[in-house]
């Protein structure tokens, strides 16, 4: 599936965006954590894609049947 190539090349250039952020001493740490919350938010998002999708990748639904994902699910 290119969807899940795709998401794991946004997460690491996700990672690599925090990373700089972190190494770069002239950010105060309070606009640090404003700076990373909505790139861990989208971190977040597309951690559980990947999951869901890799799933249905190893587990396809039947036709005409649900995916079966709010199951597999722990949240």
């Amino acid at each position: 599936m290119n969807s899940i190539k795709h998401i794991q090349n946004a997460l690491s250039e996700l990672d690599g965006e925090v990373q700089t952020i972190l190494q770069d001493w002239s950010i105060p740490l309070n606009e640090k954590d404003n700076l990373m919350l909505p790139i861990l938010q989208q971190k977040r998002v597309l951690t559980q894609t990947l999951e869901d999708l890799t799933y249905l990748k190893e587990n396809p639904p039947k036709p005409n049947q649900p995916c079966g994902i709010s199951k597999y699910r722990e949240d």
